[in-house]
């Protein structure tokens, strides 16, 4: 089988070329497919935390870590170490416990080529289903986060909306997820033949069989060599680090953080030579993350670069997915800017004083009753010094891949400066360094600058509107994105 064959770029094609319509059916194992890793590790890493984790139980589990889950045996005995534990806990609690979980450690190991093949089966019209073995309370938050129709997985028997510690029905591991699938695929009338499976075991090789488009995904070494042996699509998602990244990960980030360390001293040197701080805030940005990027084998590939530059000072509006997003303003965008941060961060140790280098906008977000005077210190960079600000709307980085709401500050910004806004679509930052990550993976970075958006005629009473106006810009560049079309029509190998 080619590479490009096993691509991405030919399971989104095979995805576009089915029939169109509900009567399909995308089955998608969660973890290690869906997932770099296995959720029940998050909640285990929490217990350890807590210290909740007796001697005994400590045992059992790496006893059945060292071992692996091979058999429906190992399943049951890793299953019932789990039941033990949440016996008498309560469903609201452990639903909470989930959604935490996933907010601030499992969405980060999200495969991003999932996300994609997701996308593009929600775009046909299919419908699209979590099966999974683990339970309930590890998978609902990720489904409701992809937008799946449906989730089969281990249901936990509740009683008075306490757990008992045994399981409903069936456990969804090996012939028990192969039946579920056959069962939901005959309730909804649909062919099973249509239907698509994606999976990284070889317990799921019953399940694989199951369905007309089978993909192996990651696979594990014996569910490749079957996958290989039956002419099966292979998708090899890159891996998301971890406790032990990849040595030439670890190089590039010290590389890469060399780099920067030596713009900002090229810069301090210029910027006392001169005696002006700005020289030496823009030589930092510019001139240090083009020695970072190029040290690191990074690369930036712009569309609308002109844009960056047309209509400053401005108030550019970026889509936030890692902390890696820093980095890449401070290349395309070079000079004459800043950042907006709240008021309480000038007074964190360190990073208060760099903020207050760097001439951040410090605003009082806490000012709600005030809210205009509240920003006018970011104003006034804007107006008055002619400095453009660099605003993430969202607020924060996005968990996974979906772009979260528009808050209205940095539209209220633009209004009262009198400056246009200027999007600024960042594509993957997000696969160069995961939510979490401490270390570089290679790659470019794909970016798309909009044309400047005339703020002149805007009102204060129609924030909202401006912002979810330009939300759905995002999305559509998002969904549009030139490469994405590009590997579709000329079905080009990923790398």
């Amino acid at each position: 089988m080619s590479r490009a064959e096993s691509g991405r770029a030919q399971r989104l094609r095979a995805i576009r070329e089915a029939p169109p319509g509900p009567g399909t059916v995308a089955y998608f194992d969660y973890d290690g497919t869906v997932i770099d890793g296995y959720s029940a590790g998050a909640f285990y890493r929490t217990r350890l935390r807590e210290f909740d984790v007796g001697p005994v139980e400590l045992v059992r589990t790496l006893r059945s870590g060292m071992r692996g889950i091979r058999t429906d045996e190992d399943f049951k005995e890793f299953l019932s170490i789990t039941l033990a534990t949440w016996k008498g806990r309560t469903e609201d609690e452990l639903h909470a416990l989930g959604r935490a979980l996933f907010r601030d450690e499992i969405a980060g190991a999200l495969h991003p080529e999932i996300w994609e093949l997701v996308t593009a089966h929600t775009e046909q019209g299919h419908q699209v289903v979590m099966a999974s073995s683990a339970t309930r309370f590890q998978v609902q938050p990720m489904a409701e986060e992809l937008g799946a129709d449906r989730v089969l997985c281990t249901e936990l028997e509740v009683a008075d909306g306490v757990l008992t510690g045994r399981v409903s029905g069936i456990s969804l591991w090996g012939a028990g997820k192969a039946a579920a699938v056959l069962a939901d695929a005959h309730d909804q009338g649909v062919d099973i033949g249509d239907c698509f499976g994606y999976a990284n075991g070889t317990e799921d090789a019953e399940f694989l069989s199951a369905v007309g488009h089978p993909v192996a995904v990651s696979p594990t070494d014996s569910l490749r060599e079957l996958a290989t042996e039956l002419g099966w699509p292979i998708l090899d998602c890159a891996p998301r680090g971890g406790l032990f990244p990849d040595v030439t990960d670890l190089a590039r980030t010290a590389v890469f953080y060399g780099g920067m360390a030596g713009g900002l001293a090229a810069a301090a040197g210029a910027g006392l030579l001169h005696g002006s701080r700005r020289t030496f805030v823009d030589m930092a940005a510019g001139v240090g993350a083009d020695v970072a990027f190029g040290l690191a084998g990074i690369g930036v590939d712009v569309t609308g670069a002109e844009h960056l530059v047309a209509a400053r000072p401005c108030v550019f509006v970026f889509n936030h997915q890692s902390k890696f997003d820093v980095p890449i303003l401070m290349k395309l965008l070079r000079e004459n800017f800043t950042g907006v941060a709240k008021k309480e961060a000038a007074q964190i140790p360190v990073w208060g004083q760099l903020f207050r280098i760097a001439d951040v906008a410090f605003v009082d977000r806490g000012n709600s009753t005030q809210a205009r005077a509240a920003l006018q210190p970011a104003v006034d960079k804007l107006r008055e010094e002619g400095i453009s600000l660099a605003i993430a709307p969202e607020g924060t980085r996005s968990p996974t891949p979906r772009l979260g709401r528009f808050k209205k500050g940095a539209f209220h910004i633009a209004m009262q400066a009198g400056v246009p806004i200027v999007p600024v679509v960042i594509r993957n930052s997000g696969e160069i360094m995961w939510r979490g990550a401490q270390t570089l993976r290679g790659g470019t970075v794909q970016v798309v600058v909009h044309p400047p958006i005339d703020t002149t005629d805007w009102v204060p009473e129609h924030a909202g509107t401006y912002a979810e106006e330009v939300r759905e810009l995002f999305l559509d560049t998002l969904a549009r994105w030139p490469e994405r079309r590009v590997v579709l029509e000329e079905g080009t190998p990923d790398e």
